[in-house]
């Protein structure tokens, strides 16, 4: 497998990795949701109060921040695009060490 290859089955692995781990947060919620309603409802945990909506709702919030980044962030600002701002970075910064070299050379005519 040459270099290219094996960069493109990183990624693919990675990605799967973090699918993955956004389906067992789903699981997790789904789970977790139903034994926070029995804690309260069934259990009569604090029974007058319906406390389980507002933990349901921040953990939903999380795992949408978590969707986010799986669907949305990391599928454009993958490893293809940090590459493609380093290189933009690196071409910028020889540019100017260029542009620094000519100044000097060109101020200092006995350097000739």
């Amino acid at each position: 497998m040459d270099n290219n290859q094996h960069e493109l089955y990183e990624y693919a692995r990675d990605r799967i990795k973090q699918k993955k781990r956004l389906y067992f947060h789903f699981m997790v919620l789904l789970i977790g949701s139903l034994f926070l309603f029995v804690t309260n409802k069934w259990l009569s945990f604090y029974p007058d109060r319906t406390w389980w909506t507002w933990a349901v709702a921040i953990w939903i919030f999380l795992f949408l921040l978590h969707f986010i980044n799986v669907f949305i962030f990391s599928s454009f600002m993958n490893k293809h695009w940090e590459r493609a701002q380093i290189d933009k970075l690196m071409l910028q910064q020889a540019k100017k060490i260029e542009q620094l070299k000519n100044n000097i050379d060109n101020s200092n005519p006995t350097a000739k």
